[in-house]
């Protein structure tokens, strides 16, 4: 609602004032940017002074003003921006800008170590490449940036000099950065536990001619559940998107448990896959000094997210084939130009395809953004579960697929730096560490004796090469090729977890030093015997009566059931000589003396006491299964719990419910039992038997 009048404001108006805030805004930013996109002014950026010698300022619109560079942007004429304004446009185009500068830098990276084939370097080049790298640069940043590059070289004939001349200024998203705004322009406060109420000034025109023309509104956020009661809300973030709506993205701090980088004794180590997506070990490290171990009780900890991987590789392929459709038919508009009467037909396919590639695309980021945040869960709840204090992953600067293989595909299309970043987020909510170790040769040596692994598609075709198993012939150890560089992993986090280094930029920790180290197995507590498990019943039972134990009605006692039951003869006629005694048979125990009988109904049906009904005709129609909805059923729901869908193929399971995903296979959360969790220090045995 405006604040002055008391109007309430519509969706649709509301979005219209919005997005003349975010185009005045945007204006300003893109002037910016194109008058500073050379490589003497990012030079000055990068240096990090102006020209007195100062340190510039760690807020965006403050350096640009203090090396004179927000002059450049004006706005148009007869149109009235208020200061605080000009600092969202000011400060959105300095977070631009210094982003360009790390891009310089490894494009510069890549230039000066440029390799003799682009398309695979040796270990020579990579060596050289990550000397000169800035920390924190993954293996997709460099493949992109070098291709980029080679594809210029093709073009030209030369490598380029720099970040400038390889391409053009960034594109400017229609986002409006309130927290460069003072309380002159904007205020955010706290409702309640769900509700938060931001005071913006927005325009009531595109071109506002006088401050007249700018209002204050009022808006209320419903804070999802995510937001704690405890949390701090900071200044948001406006964005009209395409649906016709607002998205207000509001950051918000909460108070963590810190987190220690070494010391662990119970760590968790998950190594990427292709469909199972994350496979994990808990890893205990015993003893102390040079005789120090780390041992596993074998149990692997799985999320398969098989279904999903191919739900998404079918998307990516059809975008792929709606994109080269749509190219296709705006090459041939444009090769036959405006007056020819296909050209708008041509144009009007190419905008259908257009509006289904997005359509496609959204579809693919949410169900990454939900299968990685799925998995993050499950993997801080097993980790929680487990009594571990620090989770290890694999450093994906270092992860790189190597060959021809099919499966490069999906390996590329996965969302491991999502995953990575929700996992980080989870965990330090939890008071969890996380930490990145050395990718390389995880798969390669056996966890147990360290030497060379062969990979075979399955365990009983070890006489072929593979991927999906490993074996070594050293010490035959033979297990999932995931599982093994799980065991790996943890191996390397807790004997090198002196070496984690801190970046003081992201906060996040690395190793970047190797030790290696076997790995053993060891067994934990066995269930309670049928003896032990006796021996409690008997001493937790009342006391029994004494004397002989009586039952009304009964004169004997029960008679034994005798070992040998001869065989039944079948009856024979006069005069037939009777057959040979047949020898006795022994029956077991659990085998009933005689068969029981089916059951007749007055309508001579056979009732089978088990199974499905032979008699009975089939329903016509498709029996329900995956895809076919199964027919309601008559029974209650469960007291105390709500009504499940009965639309489905199936009840919900726990997975579903823990997951989100119904066809999503993950390994239940279990928590270890104490002799080999982290209460005191003493190593895994077996149970004691009385």
């Amino acid at each position: 609602m405006v604040e002055s009048s008391g109007e309430r404001v519509g969706r649709r108006l509301l979005f219209e004032r919005v997005s003349f805030l975010t185009d005045l805004c945007g204006d300003l930013t893109r002037q910016l940017v194109a008058a500073r996109w050379d490589e003497d002014s990012l030079d000055v950026l990068a240096a990090g002074v102006d020209g007195q010698g100062e340190s510039l300022p760690s807020k965006g619109w403050m350096a640009l003003r203090r090396l004179s560079w927000a002059k450049a942007a004006t706005p148009a004429e007869g149109v009235y921006v208020s200061d605080r304004v000009r600092r969202a446009a000011e400060e959105y185009a300095a977070r631009t800008l210094r982003l360009t500068v790390h891009r310089r830098t490894l494009v510069a990276a890549i230039l000066a170590t440029w390799p003799a084939d682009p398309r695979r370097r040796s270990e020579a080049e990579w060596t050289a490449l990550r000397a000169v790298l800035p920390a924190g640069v993954s293996g997709a940043e460099i493949r992109n940036r070098t291709r980029q590059a080679n594809a210029y070289m093709r073009e030209h004939g030369r490598l380029p000099v720099g970040l400038c001349e390889l391409e053009g200024p960034p594109e400017v998203a229609a986002q409006v950065l309130l927290a460069a705004m003072d309380r002159q322009q904007v205020t955010l406060q706290r409702v309640d536990g769900t509700t938060a109420r931001l005071r913006v000034k927005l325009p009531l025109c595109a071109a506002p001619a006088s401050g007249r023309e700018w209002a204050w509104h009022v808006l209320d956020l419903r804070l999802p559940g995510t937001v704690g009661p405890d949390a701090v809300l900071h200044t948001p973030t406006l964005r009209p998107t395409r649906a016709g709506r607002i998205a207000v993205d509001l950051p918000h701090t909460r108070p963590a448990p810190a987190t220690n980088a070494s010391g662990h004794r119970v760590a968790v180590g998950f190594d990427w896959g292709v469909n199972t997506l994350l496979t994990g070990i808990v890893g205990r490290l015993s003893g102390q000094g040079p005789g120090r171990r780390v041992v596993t009780d074998g149990r692997p900890l799985i999320f398969d997210a098989t279904t999903v991987s191919a739900k998404l590789h079918r998307l990516r392929s059809h975008r792929e084939h709606l994109a080269a459709k749509r190219d296709h038919y705006q090459q041939l508009a444009n090769g036959l130009g405006a007056p020819h009467r296909a050209w708008g037909e041509l144009l009007d396919r190419a905008a259908v395809l257009e509006v289904e590639h997005e359509r496609v695309c959204a579809r693919i980021r949410h169900l990454n953004q939900a299968l990685a945040w799925s998995a993050a869960r499950w993997a801080v709840d097993q980790t929680t579960a487990l009594g571990a204090t620090v989770i290890y992953l694999e450093d994906l600067a270092t992860l790189q697929a190597r060959g021809r293989r099919r499966g490069n595909a999906r390996l590329s299309g996965q969302v491991r730096g999502t995953l990575a970043e929700a996992i980080r987020h989870l965990a330090a909510k939890a008071g969890i560490a996380v930490v990145t170790v050395p990718a390389r040769g995880t798969s390669a040596r056996c966890p147990a004796c360290l030497a060379p692994l062969g990979h075979h598609p399955a365990p009983d075709r070890l006489d072929e090469r593979g991927w999906t198993w490993a074996h070594c012939a050293r010490c035959g150890l033979s297990m999932d090729r995931d599982h093994a560089a799980a065991r790996r992993i943890a191996a390397r986090g807790l004997l090198a977890q002196t070496h984690t280094v801190t970046e003081r930029a992201t906060g996040t920790r690395t190793i970047r030093t190797t030790v290696e180290g076997t790995v053993r197995s060891v067994r934990r507590p066995k269930k309670t015997t049928r003896r032990l498990r006796r021996a409690r019943q008997a001493s937790t039972a009342p006391a029994r009566p004494r004397g002989p134990k009586t039952t009304p009605g009964k004169s004997r006692p029960t008679p034994g059931r005798p070992a040998n039951t001869p065989r039944r003869r079948a009856p024979h006629a006069a005069g037939q000589q009777a057959p040979a005694p047949a020898e006795a048979v022994k029956t077991s125990r659990r085998m009933p003396e005689a068969r029981t009988v089916p059951a007749t109904t007055p309508t001579r049906v056979v009732k089978r006491p088990a199974g499905h009904d032979t008699q009975t005709p089939a329903l016509p129609g498709p029996v329900p299964g995956h895809g076919v909805p199964a027919p309601p059923r008559p029974e209650p729901p469960p007291a105390g719990r709500a009504r499940l869908s009965r639309g489905t193929c199936r009840r919900r399971t726990r997975a579903a419910e823990r997951t989100g995903f119904h066809h999503l296979h993950a390994t239940e959360v279990h928590t270890l039992t104490p002799r080999f969790g982290p209460p005191g220090d003493r190593r895994p045995r077996r149970a004691r038997k009385a």
